[in-house]
């Protein structure tokens, strides 16, 4: 083997060392919660067994894939409320829950369906001990790097409101951040009030905390409402969870490989967090029109919360129906290992060679 041969491979596996690395780290979070159909619900964005579920107007789960577009760009598709933050049932110290992510730069080839589990690193939650773990199912170029974009009913809907669409007139409070009283809450559609009290309850009203990160094999509780498992994993842990007021059950995933989506039909959905920043621009592109074989570049459109929090003086409100729909059904509890572990070590590269 040449000398050029030797160096290509070396670099060449540095930086898949590299890659990997990123699943581990430190970051920030904000949260949102907007009513869109998620992101990784399009067909094509990575290899898992199913694209995110989807829901129509009544949160009954939406056949029809990328047909259906998503109700932020006047679609008939949005996101299911079930898909929110809830207690692990087996360690009250820990949660389980969803958001839009980028972790590390890497494309949603890597991250959609992904989970990583976050261990709080600020606010009450860090001198509670407390650690969350999320399925990303949302995806946006204009996050920053290492930002976790928390699925929270209440937590503002950014660029993008379906909420109002679906739900009618109910509190939303502040565009980037939502709502800052948990009473509201019980204004809330009967579908969003557990997540909404999640925020208030569990999750202690912090605003933003900081993290650290780990990629981790996702919990059934998770897979079983996105109905999107990563290729080669296999959930683990238990298949529910609660929410402060009310217990959410789920349902098994089915699996036959297909390849993940991209956003909206060009938007996905919107950022988050209270803040006096401005929220980045989005952009918007078209989504795939069928699913791929293989994994696509990411087109989905997403605007970026401001990561810093206080409660914006924009308040959104919308019009109101409350419509609940639940999942029931146990799921079978199997355990696997990581599929993608993502060692922390140097790499170093010897060649020898004769002159």
């Amino acid at each position: 083997m040449s000398f050029k041969s030797i160096a290509f491979l070396a670099l060449a596996t540095g930086l898949a060392t590299v890659s990997n690395a990123q699943a581990s780290g430190s970051g920030t979070t904000t949260r949102y919660w907007d009513c869109c159909k998620p992101s990784c619900a399009w067909s094509g964005k990575a290899l898992v067994s199913n694209p995110v579920q989807q829901c129509d107007k009544n949160n009954n789960p939406l056949a029809g894939g990328d047909s259906n577009q998503s109700a932020c760009t006047g679609g008939n598709a949005y996101n299911c409320a079930d898909q929110t933050a809830m207690v692990n049932p087996e360690n009250p110290l820990q949660a389980f829950g969803f958001a839009a992510a980028n972790v590390g730069g890497a494309s949603e080839g890597d991250t959609c369906c992904a989970c990583y589990e976050l261990t709080f690193t600020s606010t009450s939650l860090q001198t509670s001990g407390k650690s969350m773990i999320v399925q990303v199912t949302n995806t946006g170029t204009d996050l920053v790097e290492n930002q976790f974009d928390l699925a929270f009913p209440g937590g503002g809907v950014g660029i993008f409101n379906a909420c109002t669409n679906e739900y009618g007139n109910f509190p939303l409070g502040a565009q980037y951040g939502g709502i800052t009283d948990g009473s509201l809450c019980a204004q809330y559609p009967a579908a969003l009030q557990a997540g909404c009290n999640f925020r208030f309850g569990w999750f202690e009203g912090a605003d933003n905390p900081t993290v650290t990160y780990k990629e981790v094999t996702c919990p059934a509780a998770l897979t079983d409402k996105t109905k999107c498992i990563r290729q080669g994993q296999t959930p683990t842990g238990p298949s529910g969870g609660s929410s402060t007021a009310a217990t959410l059950s789920v349902t098994t995933a089915a699996a036959s490989v297909v390849p993940s989506s991209s956003s909206i039909a060009g938007p996905a959905s919107s950022s988050t967090t209270s803040s006096t920043t401005t929220a980045s621009t989005l952009s918007t592109a078209n989504a795939p029109s069928s699913a791929a074989t293989s994994t696509s570049a990411s087109k989905s459109s997403y605007s970026a919360p401001a990561q810093s929090s206080s409660s914006s003086t924009t308040t959104l409100t919308s019009v109101a129906a409350a419509t609940s729909s639940t999942t029931t059904a146990a799921a079978a509890t199997t355990t696997s290992v990581e599929s993608n572990p993502a060692p922390n070590c140097p790499v170093q590269y010897v060649i020898e060679y004769d002159l």
